[in-house]
Order: C-alpha cells, then sequence, then structure tokens
C-alpha cells in the first residue's frame, strides 16, 4: 500500500510529502504552519469547516425573557482551488466572540457569516471566500398552558436555524421546527361511531358497544426561507402550526385536561393528507415565509408501518429541490 511518503507518486504528491515533513510557512510562535501552504492540487471544495460544535446560545423569549439554550452549531466556507486548508479554529472564534453577550437572530447570524467570508483569509490580498454557512441545533422550549385546568408545562421543540451568505453578500435564512401532534383516523372514528349506533340499536352484540378509534402521536417537520427584514421568529412559526394542527401534544394534564383532549381530536380528525393540507394554507398565507417544505409522519398505532407525506410551496429551484 503506498503513503503519503512513498517514492513512487507522482512529484506533486511527492512535494506535498516533502513540504509536511520541511515545512518553509511559521506562524507567530514558530511552528510549522502547513496549513498556510498552497496546493498544487488545484481542486476546489464546496463546504469545509466544524459539525456539532457545542455552544450555548442565549434566545430571547417573548413571556419569559432571554434564556440560555445548549446547541450545537455547523459552520462551514468554501475552499478555493490553490488553497491547502482553512484555519478551523477561527470559525469557533468567531462564533464565540459575537454570541457571548449577543441573543440569536437574524442580524447577529448575518455578522457572523460576513466575519467567516472575510477573517478566514491568510492575508488581506486574498479575496473574501465566496460562500459562508451557519446552522444552529437546539430544543426550544415553550411555555404550553394546560387545555382545561390551570397548569401550564414546557413544551420543546426539536429546532434548526440556518443561514448562508454567497460572494455579493446575499443572504438566505431557514428556520426547521419538529412538531408534534396526535392524528385520529377519520375513517376508524367512523367505523367506531358506526359500530356503536349499531350495536344500541340492536343490529349486533359483538363486542360491548364501545369502540375506539385509532390515533397516534404524528409529527410535522417544517422547513421555512424567512424574510429576513422581518421579526418572524422560532415561537411565530410554532404559532403558526398550533393554529394549523391544533392536536398538539400536551406536556401537562389533569383528567379534564385528558377528556379536553379527547374532545379535541374528535374535533379534528385527519389523515396525513388532511394534515398535510392545514399545513400548505397556513404556510401560503403568511407573508414572512418566502418558502417551505414539510415532511409529515404518523406513526400508526393500527399498522405496523407509518403514513408520511412531502409537500412543498412550488417555487421553482426552491426547497423542493432539496428531496
Amino acid at each position: 500500500m503506498k503513503t503519503i511518503f512513498d517514492e513512487t507518486q507522482t512529484p506533486k504528491l511527492r512535494s506535498i510529502s516533502s513540504q509536511v515533513i520541511n515545512c518553509e510557512e511559521k506562524d507567530n510562535e514558530g511552528l510549522n504552519d502547513f496549513q498556510k501552504l498552497p496546493d498544487p492540487q488545484g481542486i476546489a471544495i464546496q463546504k469545509v469547516g466544524i459539525n456539532r460544535y457545542r455552544v450555548p446560545l442565549t434566545f430571547a423569549h417573548s413571556e419569559q425573557g432571554s434564556m440560555s439554550h445548549d446547541s450545537t452549531a455547523s459552520m462551514f466556507v468554501n475552499l478555493p482551488a490553490g488553497k491547502t486548508g482553512i484555519n478551523m479554529s477561527r470559525l469557533v472564534k468567531i462564533l464565540q466572540d459575537e454570541s457571548l453577550d449577543n441573543p440569536v437572530n437574524y442580524s447577529l447570524m448575518k455578522s457572523i457569516l460576513n466575519k467567516f467570508r472575510y477573517e478566514l483569509r491568510d492575508s488581506e490580498k486574498e479575496a473574501p471566500f465566496s460562500n459562508a454557512y451557519l446552522s444552529f441545533n437546539f430544543d426550544f422550549p415553550l411555555k404550553q398552558k394546560s387545555l382545561k385546568s390551570d397548569n401550564w408545562g414546557w413544551q420543546y421543540y426539536q429546532t434548526t436555524i440556518e443561514a448562508q451568505e454567497n460572494k455579493k453578500g446575499e443572504n438566505k435564512f431557514f428556520i426547521t421546527v419538529d412538531y408534534e401532534y396526535s392524528s385520529t383516523c377519520p375513517c376508524s372514528l367512523s367505523m367506531a361511531k358506526q359500530y356503536e349506533t349499531d350495536f344500541r340499536e340492536g343490529r349486533t352484540q359483538e363486542g360491548s358497544g364501545l369502540a375506539t378509534a385509532h390515533s397516534q402521536r404524528s409529527r410535522a417537520r417544517v422547513k421555512a426561507q424567512i424574510d429576513q427584514t422581518s421579526s418572524f421568529f422560532i415561537e411565530d412559526l410554532i404559532k403558526l402550526l398550533r393554529q394549523a394542527i391544533p392536536t398538539e401534544t400536551q406536556s401537562l394534564v389533569k383528567r379534564v385536561d385528558e377528556q379536553a383532549f379527547a374532545i379535541l381530536n374528535g374535533q379534528n380528525p385527519m389523515f396525513v393528507e388532511h394534515a398535510s393540507k392545514r399545513l400548505y394554507k397556513a404556510l401560503n398565507t403568511e407573508k414572512n415565509i418566502i418558502d417551505w417544505s414539510v415532511k409529515i409522519e404518523h406513526f400508526e398505532s393500527l399498522h405496523s408501518h407509518n403514513a408520511v407525506s412531502y409537500l412543498y410551496k412550488n417555487n421553482e429551484d426552491g426547497l423542493r429541490e432539496l428531496h
């Protein structure tokens, strides 16, 4: 097997191995700085950087003020042909310096992206990086009032915020939220009620006279491209989803809340197709959402398989192309 030091390799690769051993580029402490050497292979890389960097981030909440959330960050730039690599610790330093005393919003993310493009250069003579990418993953907690009792609990939403900046300084921002809800099958509900009527009116003696429609925990994963000039943010998207599909899973319930939840499910029976159409209407009426995609999955209680739906805003070259 050939290694990087194998003398049978091409002259270009032998030159790289020689540079590793006899690196001419030094940093301020006199240590070999191989990353800054020019690369003879001429291969560009679209995205290079760091994934799953843990960092506490501050978010503004409408009811409880600012809160810190444990998050993971992914940070990338493009690598032009001729460069060996990037200084990845600069990504971390920029993120930490910018986010330490500032809450996460579109302005902060735009500032971080711009610094990625300019401050990751090895010298001011280099052109800024053409593209920069940033995403945060975290669980976003909101207070959820119980349906009837005078109680509340924390409801958590798995959330991703993504931002991109291109060489023109143009930005795109995306929010992805996982929304969990209960879905009662309309077909099952209809047959259950038909049976109860038949039993009550003496047309059948099977069973006890009570039948239960099958329901299941369900999830909508909604990704929305947001107008960066708006104030529309995570809580606003969650509020929109709650209005579209009101049978959200509950955090704290007493018996009166459990009964209210059963009534609510009876008022909102839905196939995965019904849930999709509800979200289509809600997302298309929000002027601050430029583009969106939805994946809905009902984790069936009747079947061992799941019902799934994909839905998109019909923008050409938009989020539709990601699936």
